[in-house]
């Protein structure tokens, strides 16, 4: 259990996203609803839009957002460098083959422009919305996000690609290891000078890409340090997802939570549960919402599709949440393919409801003892 000022959290978990202080498409009222524990937002987009001083003078992202529970910001690292190699959302989680070839450190998505650029006291960027130039270090991030005021809150790291080299992986780690000294020197500056707010826990970040040696490292000397709990980043080759975590769980301390990021799909947080992981946080399941895709036991289905035109039945037979107990697949299809909003509220719904509750699912089985059994049945069907 994890204990904040805005409640606990049993885990295993998964926290739904709400990058802009917003799970898109559905109101705060009805993440509680289905069942959402805590919500995580995003630093970087909160700190250009609408400003991090606009949360502090609001009370903090919790009262901003009308969300009473616990909440988290990731420490705006991800999207400086994806953002800024013009990957967008997704960074390809494929090996390239030419990985240790001159210029692969330098290489940007195809047609794309460099918009941020790293030294070892920070980073340079350029904000996606309107050009601006900023700068992000270990203590600006550190500040930004103690006005966000989330009660979880993620130390500023490099993130790396699998299209890094080994060279430049080893590079990076020891800037990650050196921010992360700085984040907790000045996340205990802030919390003695902000001493009229709640505490707010520091989470560091565990890189290492694919490397065993790598991956220990960081967390032997970020398990060394005085952080509250740690997140496991970085590019992680799908099928090497629980070897990786195995390797960081021996490392870490066993006493503080691990928070796995950006992960959703099934067999990935069984995988992630049984290595060890705790919490998990993905944008998945509103983000495929937006293209009708929903999930069910039997798999992920698209609702845009011609057969469920006349489907007068749920989502899915027996849901518990608002959307499959009040709407039939043929009402949603109908809302989808009239281009109406609340479609995606509805689908969203019921995908965020699916994944919380298989995560609830697993913490349940691994109190009475059936975790095994339920991974087999769940991921059998799931992927059959």
């Amino acid at each position: 259990t994890i204990t904040t000022p805005h409640g606990e959290i049993r885990t295993p978990a998964f926290i739904p996203v709400g990058t802009k202080a917003s799970v898109k498409a559905v109101l705060p009222g009805a993440m509680a609803d289905l069942g959402a524990q805590a919500l995580l937002a995003n630093a970087y987009h909160l700190y250009l839009q609408p400003g991090a001083d606009i949360l502090d003078e609001a009370g903090g992202l919790g009262a901003f957002m009308n969300w009473p529970g616990p909440t988290f910001t990731d420490s705006g690292g991800f999207q400086v460098m994806s953002l800024g190699s013009g990957f967008k959302k997704v960074i390809t989680m494929d090996v390239p083959v030419d990985a240790d070839k001159a210029g692969a450190d330098d290489r940007v998505a195809v047609g794309k422009e460099r918009l941020a650029s790293i030294d070892d006291d920070g980073v340079w960027f350029k904000s996606h919305l309107n050009g601006d130039r900023h700068r992000f270090t270990p203590e600006i991030s550190m500040q930004v996000q103690h006005q966000l005021g989330a009660d979880i809150m993620f130390a500023f790291d490099e993130l790396t690609t699998l299209m890094n080299s080994r060279g430049y992986q080893e590079e990076s780690l020891e800037r990650t290891r050196l921010w992360a000294l700085r984040c907790i020197a000045e996340h205990e500056r802030l919390t003695a000078e902000r001493s009229h707010r709640p505490y707010q826990a520091l989470f560091g970040v565990i890189q290492g890409a694919q490397y065993e040696d790598l991956r220990r490292k960081a967390s032997a000397d970020l398990g060394a340090m005085d952080f509250d709990g740690f997140g496991i980043g970085g590019a992680l080759e799908k099928e090497n997802l629980g070897t990786i975590l195995g390797w960081c769980s021996d490392e870490l301390p066993e006493d503080k939570p691990r928070h796995l990021l950006g992960i959703s799909e099934p067999d990935d947080l069984f995988t992630g549960i049984e290595n060890g992981a705790d919490t998990f946080d993905c944008v998945s399941p509103t983000r495929v919402a937006r293209n009708s895709a929903f999930y069910t036991p039997d798999g992920r289905w698209n609702l845009s599709n011609a057969r469920f035109k006349r489907d007068f039945t749920p989502l899915v037979e027996g849901c518990d949440c608002y959307t499959c107990t009040h709407y039939t697949r043929a009402y949603i299809h109908h809302l989808f393919k009239a281009k109406e909003m609340v479609s995606a509220t509805l689908i969203s719904i019921h995908n965020e409801r699916f994944v919380v509750r298989m995560v609830d699912d697993a913490r349940a089985a691994l109190e009475d003892g059936t975790f095994y059994e339920l991974k087999a049945d769940v991921l059998g069907r799931y992927y059959a």
